[in-house]
């Protein structure tokens, strides 16, 4: 399912990428404006990825799709270990075989510049612009994830929030970065372009940046304000994170982390 979910996602944005950002495209000669193709391509991205975070799979699995978000988790404690290992292997997997499927199907249309196989690169600013925006828009959408996934009356719109600030990201930020926020959504796209020049912005900020939104989120609210790993909780699948801890607890949690007016245990897993 993780698989799957950032598999379909990197097939959206090799799809949407090319239709706006091919020379021969008819589209990309009538919008000439650069920032307008960019917002389009964001708002299609947003689309996707909080379809994919309400599909079924999405339930089941999280939705998660992305090594930095797993990890995140990993670290306040809501992922075992031994599954977080196998859902950062799928992901990158699933990301590598959506951009080789767009690649056979669209060819040298998305291979060629300027669409590169939807690679993220830094932009005209620089290297260093290029981590410290990545690791900005990381933090960002952590600690958006981490408040309204564990408060009580939004915990149902994590996905939409999410969805947003993948438009607002791509239409603003792409220019400094290409807006990966996820180590194996730029490895999917270097690994066939061979380009590796830059690859480690991409494994190092958005991983820092989720690690501190996680650590301020912890500081700020306290460690048992975050309920469980999935992003999407208000539905009646099977929650494999939740499964592996003690029911009492989990009932203890809810408690009394209602009166404080975060989310507690729902009887949803």
């Amino acid at each position: 399912m993780e698989a799957a979910g950032l598999g379909i996602f990197m097939i959206s944005a090799g799809i949407f990428t090319t239709l706006f950002e091919y020379p021969g495209s008819t589209v990309n000669h009538v919008i000439a404006s650069a920032f307008v193709r960019r917002s389009f391509i964001g708002l299609a991205m947003g689309v996707t990825a909080t379809a994919l975070i309400y599909s079924a799979w999405g339930q089941q699995s999280g939705a998660h799709y992305n090594p930095a978000v797993t990890l995140t988790f990993l670290r306040l404690g809501k992922v075992r270990p031994w599954d977080a290992f196998f859902y950062v292997g799928a992901q990158f997997l699933g990301g590598l075989m959506g951009v080789l499927l767009v690649a056979a199907i669209l060819r040298e249309r998305f291979q060629q510049p300027p669409v590169s196989y939807a690679a993220t690169v830094p932009g005209a600013h620089g290297v260093a612009a290029a981590f410290l925006a990545e690791g900005l828009i990381s933090f960002g959408m952590m600690s958006a994830i981490l408040i309204v996934s564990n408060t009580t009356k939004a915990a149902r719109y994590t996905g939409f929030f999410a969805g947003l600030l993948v438009f607002g990201f791509i239409t603003i930020e792409a220019p400094f970065s290409g807006m990966s926020m996820n180590p194996a959504r730029s490895m999917a796209s270097a690994a066939p372009a061979r380009d590796w020049a830059n690859l480690w912005i991409y494994f190092t900020a958005p991983v820092l940046g989720m690690l501190l939104a996680a650590d301020a989120h912890r500081l700020l609210r306290g460690a048992s304000s975050v309920f469980c790993a999935k992003l999407n909780h208000e539905n009646s699948r099977r929650c494999i994170f939740c499964d592996s801890r003690n029911l009492p607890l989990l009932f203890l949690f809810g408690a009394t982390t209602v009166l404080s007016g975060t989310r507690g245990f729902d009887g949803g897993c």
